[in-house]
């Protein structure tokens, strides 16, 4: 679109040279026939290695012919004509063996009087050490997911390899107490390394829960879960997504609600199920284990003894969640809330 001038075609061209002669940014005004009529100190220098002013040449004739491009030609003839404006066209300029460069151009249409007498307005901005910058940035930004889903890889192949001198160790003890700490650890080391194996396959973002706890499940039934048939471990969820550290948190917190359900709740080969429900709401979200197992001991308030008790508070803790236990006549169930109004983590 045309910009007016309030003066006189004289007076609106002098002020133009003036505007570009003392401008310490590249700056071309041009003609309708995109011939340069006054080139800026700092274009001569960026551009023209110092050569001689351009004045009195066609754009596309500037330097060995760099600026003849058919592209440039196009959208500075439908500037002159007033049928477009460049806001930020990008071009790369190259001279002959000198390295490319990114320009910036942005271009406005200046009517002097009547549609008759038409400038052009170019400025030029050399971005590219932004752009190398910004690349350098990208490309380290892919090393490191590359190297920190590397790590995380060998450190869940490390868990794996823990967890099985454990339960190797659980099988060579004669002590039936010995035996069963061994197998807790066991149990829990190899479900940090589900969480490690899911955490790694959504290194680039946030992880999506829905199949993150379907699978940490699957792989908590696989080690624990002796008969199918008598206990059943099911997952739903909606379709939520978390950053991969409270990912981590709830993972966890799934993980220890889960093992103790599995211990506790179907004593003596009792048949049962153990269900996982993760939902979000408006104002906040709730994951909840529950069960239909024998329920809670008599006088009996809290669901998660011992050491379970204290990880799942304090992951909770860390996400500013409510722990929640209640007995269902039969089975258990305990839910983590976060409440929208406190902070989210």
């Amino acid at each position: 679109m045309a910009t007016p001038i309030p003066l006189n075609a004289e007076a609106a061209e002098s002020l133009a040279l003036a505007m570009v002669a003392a401008s310490a940014s590249p700056l071309l005004l041009l003609a309708a026939d995109l011939t340069v009529i006054a080139a800026s100190a700092s274009f001569v220098r960026a551009f023209l290695n110092g050569a001689a002013n351009p004045q009195g040449r066609p754009l596309y004739k500037l330097g060995a012919g760099e600026w003849d491009t058919p592209q440039l030609r196009a959208l500075m003839s439908a500037t002159a004509s007033g049928a477009a404006e460049v806001e930020a066209y990008e071009m790369e300029l190259r001279r002959g063996r000198n390295p490319a460069r990114q320009l910036l151009l942005r271009a406005r249409r200046l009517v002097y009087g009547d549609a008759s007498n038409v400038r052009i307005l170019l400025t030029v901005s050399d971005v590219t050490e932004a752009r190398r910058s910004a690349a350098l940035v990208d490309d380290m930004r892919r090393e490191n997911a590359v190297l920190v889903q590397e790590v995380q890889h060998r450190v869940a192949n490390s868990l794996q390899i823990i967890a099985s001198l454990l339960m190797l160790s659980a099988r060579r003890v004669q002590s039936d107490e010995t035996r069963s700490q061994l197998r807790d650890a066991h149990n829990r080391v190899m479900s940090v390394a589900a969480v490690q194996k899911q955490l790694a396959a959504s290194a680039d973002g946030d992880v999506e829960l829905a199949p993150y706890f379907t699978n940490l499940c699957e792989g908590l039934a696989a080690s624990m879960i002796a008969d199918p048939d008598q206990v059943s471990l099911t997952v739903t969820s909606d379709d939520s997504v978390a950053s991969p550290d409270v990912s981590t948190s709830l993972g966890l917190i799934v993980t220890e609600l889960v093992i103790n359900a599995l211990k506790h709740a179907f004593p003596e080969h009792r048949s049962g199920a153990i269900g996982v429900d993760y939902r979000r709401r408006a104002d906040g979200w709730t994951l909840s284990v529950s069960d239909d197992g024998v329920g809670m001991r008599p006088g009996s308030d809290d669901a998660t003894p011992g050491l379970g008790t204290s990880i799942v508070a304090a992951l909770a803790k860390h996400l500013n969640a409510r722990v929640k236990v209640a007995d269902l006549h039969p089975g258990t169930a305990v839910s983590i809330s976060h409440d929208g109004r406190r902070p989210w983590r």
